[in-house]
């Protein structure tokens, strides 16, 4: 029977605080949140675009200890040097630019010092690395790979949504390989963790032997909370938020700006739009006007999502469960969602958040909200009821815990001692 306190390592390929989207958002809340019983250890890349003092000290308030590896850049030159190489190699791109030779020495280190209970990769790109060890006499950690979307098939769909011609080349050569370096990843370990029941049903069509639990995403519930000392609702903003290089984004806000936006001025000569976050694309930009505000990265999205009338989720792509929409609901905001944007989350379309496809649709149904205070209120306060029963840290965690034990409880073979 394992014991009451776990040793938990968590492998990332960035530092997971402090959190600014939500890749990050999902490693910091179930290491904060399992941190409360378990001791957790941090071991992370991090490229010169992070500030390593910084993310080091937010990491040890949940952490017992921190690991961090410097790696390339994740823009200019090296990042498309590795991309170019990535055309001409087996292996993806991914699993190129996260092949970094000081990962393998400090995993050995850390695994050699102590022994682990399991180990979750929040990348399956480094799961040929050496973790299959531990301190002469201890049994060997259980390895875990934790999908935060099906990736291969995020790269599919980044091909078909794809304009460019050199795009479209690149996703379509890197997604085959993203697949077989995903399936090879679930069979080697001993467990696989997702997001959502459909992405879960994804990978049982390829692999159905994975041992597998669906962990979802979750909401910080005192954080993003409805809070009557922030500005209330101007009931005619309607706000996009998301990191915007980030290709399901980055499609999904033009798509917004070019074939639903010019519905709803027509149809809303009040309205307004704001789109916040990180790294707007020049196209973004020339967008900007006296009705649409491109706001960028903001230090506190909360002001933001209190002031909106709506928040908006135009995604064409994607996989895994969205982040701004748990956080929108968390506050009490009314949500409006393509089929996809919302695909894994267990609400109910109507009476939680409203659902629309096509451009006209979606801009209708914007209209509703922004035209009916009451339904505004009626989604708001479903959303927030729906987050608080299935949608919290403290909640999903404890799955993840669950599922640890149950693969710890399986025998395992103990590290002989050295010759």
């Amino acid at each position: 029977m394992s014991r009451e306190r776990l040793n938990l390592l968590f492998v990332s390929m960035f530092p997971p605080s402090p959190a600014t989207f939500g890749a990050q958002r999902r490693i910091e809340g179930l290491m904060k949140a399992l941190s409360r019983r378990h001791h957790v250890t941090g071991l992370s890349l991090i490229s010169p675009e992070y500030d390593a003092r910084e993310a080091e000290r937010a990491m040890r308030s949940y952490c017992e200890d921190v690991v961090l590896v410097p790696s390339r850049s994740a823009h200019g030159l090296s990042r498309r040097m590795v991309q170019l190489r990535s055309l001409v190699s087996r292996a993806s791109f991914e699993h190129l630019f996260n092949l970094v030779p000081a990962l393998q020495p400090a995993i050995d280190d850390l695994l050699l010092r102590r022994p682990y209970d399991a180990i979750s990769l929040h990348s399956y790109y480094v799961a040929d690395c050496r973790f299959r060890q531990a301190p002469p006499g201890a049994p060997v950690p259980r390895l875990t790979v934790d999908e935060h979307n099906i990736e291969h098939d995020l790269r599919r769909q980044s091909r078909d949504a794809s304009r460019g011609l050199v795009r479209r080349l690149f996703h379509s050569v890197n997604w085959g390989k993203a697949l077989r370096e995903g399936v090879g990843a679930w069979r080697g370990c001993d467990g696989v963790t997702f997001t959502s029941a459909d992405d879960e049903a994804r990978a049982r069509a390829l692999l159905p032997s994975i041992r597998s639990a669906v962990i979802p995403n979750a909401a910080d519930l005192e954080y993003f909370r409805p809070r009557p000392d922030l500005p209330p609702s101007d009931a005619r903003t309607a706000l996009f938020f998301g990191t915007l290089n980030y290709f399901p984004n980055e499609d999904g806000v033009r798509h917004l700006l070019q074939d639903i936006w010019p519905l709803l001025e027509r149809s809303h000569p009040r309205a307004r739009l704001k789109v916040i976050g990180a790294d707007p694309t020049p196209e973004v930009l020339s967008h900007r006007g006296p009705r649409v505000e491109v706001a960028g990265l903001v230090d506190d999205l909360r002001p933001h999502l209190s002031e909106a009338a709506v928040t908006v989720v135009p995604l064409r792509v994607g996989g895994g469960t969205r982040f701004k929409i748990l956080e929108a609901m968390a506050m009490g905001k009314p949500v409006v969602s393509t089929t996809i944007g919302a695909e894994g989350i267990v609400a109910t379309p109507g009476r939680d958040i409203l659902l629309a496809d096509d451009p006209g649709a979606f801009a209708a149904a914007v209209g509703r909200v922004l035209d009916d205070p009451d339904l505004a209120r009626r989604l708001g306060a479903a959303g927030r009821a729906l987050v608080e029963k299935h949608y919290s840290w403290t909640a999903v965690a404890g799955d993840l815990e669950r599922f640890f034990r149950d693969l710890i409880d399986e025998p395992r073979p103990a590290c002989a001692e050295p010759a």
